[in-house]
């Protein structure tokens, strides 16, 4: 469990910051419907999912932060569960298909997690990964609250814009700046 886990905080608020929309190309990658269960991983408050439960027999959603899970139980035909996607509590081959939309990054043990998806992926079924593009600004500025857990310090390069930013014109700071803190630290504690 991270020391601040943003996610939890965020859940009541997430889908007004990344709406839901009909995940098209992925229902096509994973050749919905199928026979059988869906599994979301790391599907937090079911955003995607909720769009498959026409397309399988059931859609479980794994997701480590209960408010996530808790956010996703208000969505008809969504099984949610709270777990680490490393350690699922399904039998193996218990699904004909798994969805993993932006959220690989986020688990501590990657490839414990394609094997945990190995486990319980059924014979013949499909998995599809899906990950953000991190050269892009927006989920660059999101990495930034996402530590891994061996880290011991973060580190903030601040911006320079003083047409958008007055307080750079004054000579009190040599902008951009580079600040490190331990994770203690930035967290407040």
């Amino acid at each position: 469990m991270p020391l601040l886990d943003h996610f939890a905080l965020l859940a009541p608020l997430y889908e007004r910051f990344i709406p839901p929309r009909l995940p098209q190309r992925l229902m096509e990658l994973a050749a919905l419907p199928a026979d059988g269960a869906i599994l979301d991983a790391g599907g937090g408050t079911g955003r995607l999912a909720q769009f498959l439960h026409s397309q399988a027999s059931q859609v479980f959603l794994a997701d480590e932060t209960l408010q996530m899970t808790l956010q996703a139980r208000l969505k008809d035909g969504l099984l949610p569960v709270c777990a680490q996607v490393e350690r699922l509590p399904f039998s193996s081959h218990s699904f004909a298909r798994i969805i993993m939309v932006d959220a690989l990054h986020h688990v501590a043990h990657q490839p414990q997690t394609i094997q945990e998806l190995w486990r319980v992926l059924a014979p013949g079924g499909r998995i599809v990964i899906e990950e953000p593009d991190i050269r892009a600004f927006p989920v660059k500025l999101i990495a930034l609250a996402d530590p891994k857990p061996e880290a011991k310090y973060v580190a903030f390069t601040t911006f320079l814009d003083p047409k958008n930013a007055p307080g750079q014109r004054r000579d009190t700071l040599d902008w951009p700046y580079l600040e490190g803190l331990r994770l203690d630290e930035a967290n407040h504690e």
